[in-house]
């Protein structure tokens, strides 16, 4: 090589090294803060009260190897101590039902099968909402049997349960996987004067749709069952950490499309809005409460012409509302955590980190922003079918956008 070529192939790379090529930076907004590491159970949920007192929750139905408690207490920074105890963290025999062909899940009313959510209303109660479905240790999710899928309140100040609300098998069905849940205390929501919850049907195998239940008279009823906005998009794809994501349906069956329906849930307008997002899906969507409150005879086809689209924000699990009508979701496919504002329909990142995957169930308390960060993906329910995970999983909290604090209905927030 003559000298001449040398000396230009030097001068050439001396000039791109001292550009400045633009590259990601991969982070923005406020640093994460690190509140918890689970190195125990595989967790979902989260709540957080006004007291800073902190509860996660660990499906059966997510993971086989949850068998020591679906609820439990963080009393460290990596302690979790079963809650409200161990006993009904404990059904007997375990979640499982093998007397039965196939094997279905537990009926137990009074222990904990497979909880996914957790919340906490005005009035200091943590809401325990319990699918009923357990995993197989071949990976298989047992159907729901009556007296399983439950909703049960537990008062923070004395620890003891004071509601079990049963859920029938025609609102819970046996194929549901009853996903999240929010409470609105207002009295002027219902006739019974005791409020309402709102819960999200995700099953990846059966009907998707919204759940409603009367707090005062124990009632249930379902909206929008199959509804293409609560279903997950057709063909959905998505990526996390640069992964390709499928679902695995069951053992020996092929991969396929995401099919996760309605997960997260939130509140906007103090609760007179609610909105929701299917986790195989980009799309945000919204109602007015009046319409799913209705269980008039007629109800469900004016409760399905009066759903509003309000765009994408990314693929996400959990949703959570603040006082600012900010509704904030993660962005698996981003590293992040986006908000939809209401007032001006807009949706921007407002924290970015490489640690952020999937982002499942969130949190506000006290001007923080509390998320689970539990790599669901990786898990053997996803393709390639093997367990990836590597604990242990974190839960985050940062600062809230513009001092926004939690949407809580009962005409107080906290």
């Amino acid at each position: 090589m003559k000298l001449n070529t040398i000396a230009a192939l030097v001068s050439a790379a001396s000039y791109v090294s001292a550009q400045q090529i633009a590259q990601d930076p991969g982070v923005q907004g406020p640093p994460l803060e690190i509140v918890h590491l689970y190195y125990n159970e595989f967790p979902t949920g989260v709540a957080v009260s006004s007291s800073n007192r902190i509860f996660s929750c660990y499906p059966a139905g997510l993971d086989a190897n949850n068998t020591q408690y679906q609820v439990a207490e963080l009393t460290g920074n990596s302690t979790e101590t079963p809650y409200p105890n161990a006993r009904i963290n404990s059904p007997p025999g375990g979640s499982l039902n093998y007397s039965t062909y196939p094997v279905s899940s537990a009926n137990y009313q009074n222990y904990f099968i497979g909880v996914q959510s957790v919340a906490i209303d005005p009035l200091e109660r943590l809401w325990i909402l319990d699918t009923g479905r357990a995993l197989t240790p071949n990976g298989t999710l047992a159907p729901a049997v009556n007296g399983g899928p439950k909703l049960v309140a537990v008062d923070l100040a004395t620890n003891t349960i004071n509601r079990t609300i049963l859920l029938p098998p025609t609102v819970a069905y046996p194929l549901s996987y009853i996903n999240d849940v929010r409470i609105d205390l207002r009295p002027n929501v219902t006739a019974s004067g005791q409020g309402v919850a709102y819960i999200t049907d995700s099953s990846q195998m059966g009907t998707n749709g919204l759940i409603i239940v009367d707090l005062g008279t124990n009632e249930a009823w379902r909206h929008l069952d199959n509804s293409p906005t609560v279903r997950a998009t057709r063909q959905h794809f998505k990526e996390v950490w640069g992964e390709s994501v499928y679902f695995l349906p069951g053992p020996g069956l092929p991969y396929t499309y995401d099919p996760t329906g309605a997960d997260g849930i939130a509140f906007l307008d103090g609760g007179d809005t609610i909105v929701w997002s299917p986790t195989g899906s980009r799309y945000l969507y919204s109602i007015a409460n009046k319409y799913l409150l209705d269980n008039s005879l007629n109800s469900e086809i004016t409760a399905q012409t009066n759903i509003r689209y309000l765009g994408e924000k990314g693929t996400s699990d959990g949703l959570m509302q603040d006082t600012n009508q900010y509704v904030y979701a993660g962005n698996f496919e981003q590293n992040a955590i986006n908000i939809y504002n209401n007032r001006n329909n807009t949706v921007s990142t407002y924290v970015r980190d490489p640690r952020i995957g999937w982002t499942d169930s969130m949190w506000i308390s006290n001007g923080y922003l509390y998320f689970v960060e539990n790599q669901l993906w990786r898990s053997p329910s996803y393709f390639p079918g093997t367990d990836r995970r590597i604990k242990p999983y974190v839960l985050y909290r940062v600062p809230t956008a513009d001092g926004g604090q939690r949407v809580a209905p009962m005409n107080i927030t906290s």
